[in-house]
């Protein structure tokens, strides 16, 4: 009896002993956890609530570009090789019926010269004739008196303190009529501190707004105008820091990092507030107008189409 009941209790204690290992080899795989995790997130948590405010306000603007109305005039190059595409199609083309109803005229005028002529041989009796000549004598007066639209020419770009430069012959820069074949840029005029300088048009962001939205927003909020336009995409196109003058920093804030946005204008009339608050420029004017610290980063993302 007492062999039976030796074998159960060493039978029990060899399966206690290989539970035993099976739950210590278990525990080595699993990631043991304590509180410091926990300080370090509470930590986390308090650097982030006390995290100090930017010295540094965020502004988006947008660089509203007019594309070319119409074609620019040739340069000596193109214009003579379109003479020469020109002079051999002439060549190579078969002749028109204006050309014909010429030759067709020409030769009923040697016939009536010759001695033989009978008018009754003619097709047109007793109708008045109208020659090919007398159509291009009409056409020609039509043409004189055919006055086409001008094409305004680029403004000077010169700097009169805070006047607004002029064309040389009287051009408006604040019209979107001018220069169209080339491709403008709108600039407004905005105070920075104590001083009135040209800027793209821009506003300061506000918490809940994306910065393609200030940019909208600096685009909708310019007074007297109707400008709509389609912007290019989400992010900026270019950015620029600069620091306010030393009159207007203070502790919180230093200066101000302004992110551009391309839009291209759809449709829109002249502004109607003050005279001389916008102009719109070409790329080579935007010297007589930025600072140069600005222009120097304008200038990488407009485009002289």
């Amino acid at each position: 009896m007492a062999a039976p009941c030796l074998g159960m209790v060493v039978r029990s204690m060899w399966q206690f002993r290989n539970i035993n290992r099976a739950s210590t080899t278990l525990l080595k795989g699993i990631r043991h956890f304590s509180g410091s995790g926990e300080c370090s997130c509470a930590v986390k948590l308090k650097y982030e609530t006390h995290k100090p405010a930017s010295q540094w306000k965020l502004y988006g603007a947008v660089c509203l570009q007019r594309l070319p109305v119409v074609s620019q005039d040739p340069n000596p190059i193109e214009q003579k090789f379109l003479d020469l595409m020109q002079q051999m199609e002439l060549e190579r083309s078969c002749l028109s019926d204006h050309e014909l109803r010429l030759l067709e005229d020409a030769e009923r005028m040697s016939r009536k010269q010759e001695e033989d002529y009978d008018s009754d041989d003619e097709d047109l009796v007793n109708q008045e004739i109208v020659t090919a000549q007398d159509d291009e004598d009409a056409w020609e007066q039509k043409l004189k008196r055919f006055q086409p639209a001008g094409r305004a020419n680029g403004a000077s770009p010169h700097i009169f303190n805070n006047h607004t430069p002029t064309g040389a012959a009287g051009e408006d820069p604040s019209s979107l009529d001018r220069c169209l074949s080339d491709s403008l840029v709108l600039l407004v005029q905005q105070e920075v501190g104590k001083e009135k300088v040209w800027l793209l048009p821009q506003l300061q962001w506000t918490t809940g707004e994306t910065l393609r939205q200030t940019a909208e927003r600096a685009l909708a909020s310019l007074p007297g105008t109707d400008l709509k336009a389609r912007f290019l995409g989400n992010s900026p196109c270019g950015v620029y820091k600069f620091k306010f003058p030393k009159g207007v920093q203070t502790e919180s804030c230093v200066g101000a990092k302004v992110f551009f946005f391309k839009a291209l204008l759809s449709s829109g009339t002249n502004p109607t507030s003050e005279k001389g608050a916008f102009v719109w420029v070409k790329k080579s004017e935007l010297k007589g107008y930025l600072k140069p610290d600005y222009l120097r980063q304008a200038d990488r993302f407009i485009l002289g189409l």
